[in-house]
């Protein structure tokens, strides 16, 4: 039985540094710079590329490409990107696959340690100051290039709306009003945003700016996965309003790309 007395916290992140450090492994706290300035992993690992979020007027959008690449190789075709944290809330990951997931799913029981501990909900303002502090812990492998970038959204029962946090690779959290997208294809996801977002937009136009958004980046970028009609293999997207986190169904996310195809 854990008795949480012998810690002095109930942080789940802290208890299993304590206890288990090798379990962090991916995780590293350590913000020892590397020997080499210029230092790189002598192996290849899988990138995750382009994520993004939308605020409208009843929540938020929250999408990610399926693609993940092995240097200028596809390494995966149905990579998760996005996962639920909470009832209102959910992560983006983008940057080298493996810490992202690992961190997405630290972040995910983190969370729900604290709600059993605490008894209570963590919430969204706590949530992103608990993910800046995930983010800061992984500085020693984003100096050799496992770079993790979350994006964090969810809907604030206190202020009745969608709110979206950014961060940097040192942990630097940042708000964004409207919407934003990360990963080597976010420059491109974002211009589509600019000029398709208005404050007053719908879940349906939130809906088809998302899936013009990443069908752009793919367009431009290389690492960013487009739909597969194929395969019928598309970009997740979640919807996060006041009654809760949920995904759009795979069929919905197509009818919106033939929409699209037909307008092109």
């Amino acid at each position: 039985m854990l008795d949480l007395n012998d810690y002095g916290t109930s942080n789940f992140f802290q208890i299993i540094k304590r206890r288990h450090p090798e379990l962090l492994a991916a995780l590293n706290s350590s913000n020892t710079v590397p020997n080499s300035p210029a230092a790189e992993p002598s192996f290849r690992h899988y990138e995750g590329t382009t994520v993004l979020a939308v605020v409208y007027d009843a929540g938020v959008v929250m999408a990610g490409d399926r693609q993940a690449t092995e240097g200028y190789q596809v390494g995966e075709r149905r990579i998760q990107k996005v996962y639920p944290v909470d009832r209102h809330s959910a992560i983006a990951v983008a940057g080298a696959a493996g810490p992202c997931i690992e961190m997405a799913k630290l972040f995910q029981v983190e969370v729900e340690f604290y709600e059993k501990t605490e008894g209570m909900s963590l919430s969204l303002e706590g949530q992103a100051n608990f993910l800046s502090h995930l983010v800061r812990s992984n500085l020693g492998l984003a100096m050799q290039g496992l770079i993790v970038l979350p994006l964090f959204a969810g809907y604030d029962l206190k202020r009745q709306r969608g709110r979206i946090f950014k961060y940097d690779a040192v942990g630097g959290r940042y708000e964004e009003d409207d919407y934003y997208a990360i990963g080597s294809g976010g420059k491109d996801a974002r211009a589509t945003l600019k000029k398709r977002y208005n404050p007053e937009i719908t879940r349906q136009e939130a809906l088809e700016v998302v899936a013009e958004a990443l069908w752009d980046a793919a367009d431009e970028d290389i690492a960013t996965g487009g739909p597969d009609l194929i395969r019928k293999i598309f970009p997740t997207l979640y919807t996060i309003t006041e009654e809760g986190v949920s995904d759009v169904p795979e069929a919905t996310v197509e009818e919106l790309y033939q929409e699209l195809i037909s307008r092109l």
